[in-house]
């Protein structure tokens, strides 16, 4: 039986009537359950977009949103996915709209949590290139990196000595590499 963005609604309803709350996907017409992040993986992404948003918001040139924002994709499956950290341009989301959103991410983000395997991580940025996504990015931090893919195919891996930028959706914005790793403190 596939299932569709309403059953997994309802679904999302049921659940928080028992106060349970799970952030779920619909792929291929299967609701997946996806478990908490890692507290390194989740603070990571919470430092990219503490870099990133305040750069793109003084600039309106979009949104930016973390892990818990679904995207209804243009696939003949009517998948819904929720990337890490994600863009979207302002021309193309003029209102933050009240529902999942129907447009496909210019930029999206997956960080590896400490029990994620790579390939299934590199499928889902390579799906969301298809699509349309402009910028994937992958950031390990078992090995502290972090990986551009493009849709010309050909992957970029930085390291901590790297700078991280994305000209094409944010001119002239950059952070380095080693500043995405959750400071240590004495």
């Amino acid at each position: 039986m596939s299932l569709t963005i309403s059953d997994l609604e309802r679904l999302q309803t049921k659940l928080k009537d028992d106060n349970l709350d799970y952030q779920l996907e619909l792929i291929d017409g299967s609701i997946i359950v996806m478990g908490p992040s890692d507290y390194t993986s989740d603070e990571i992404g919470s430092r990219l977009i503490i870099f990133l948003g305040p750069w793109v918001l003084a600039r309106k040139l979009g949104r930016v949103t973390g892990a818990a924002a679904g995207f209804r994709l243009p696939n003949d499956n009517q998948d819904l996915r929720a990337p890490d950290v994600s863009f979207v341009s302002a021309e193309r989301l003029k209102h933050s709209p009240r529902a999942f959103a129907e447009v496909v991410p210019d930029l999206m983000v997956e960080i590896k949590s400490k029990t994620d395997r790579i390939k299934p991580i590199q499928e889902k940025i390579q799906f969301f290139l298809s699509l349309g996504t402009r910028v994937g990015i992958l950031i390990d931090p078992d090995k502290e990196t972090v990986t551009i893919y493009r849709p010309t195919g050909e992957a970029t891996i930085l390291t901590n000595n790297d700078i991280l930028t994305i000209p094409e959706l944010f001119p002239g914005w950059e952070i380095p590499v080693s500043e995405l790793w959750p400071p240590e403190f004495e």
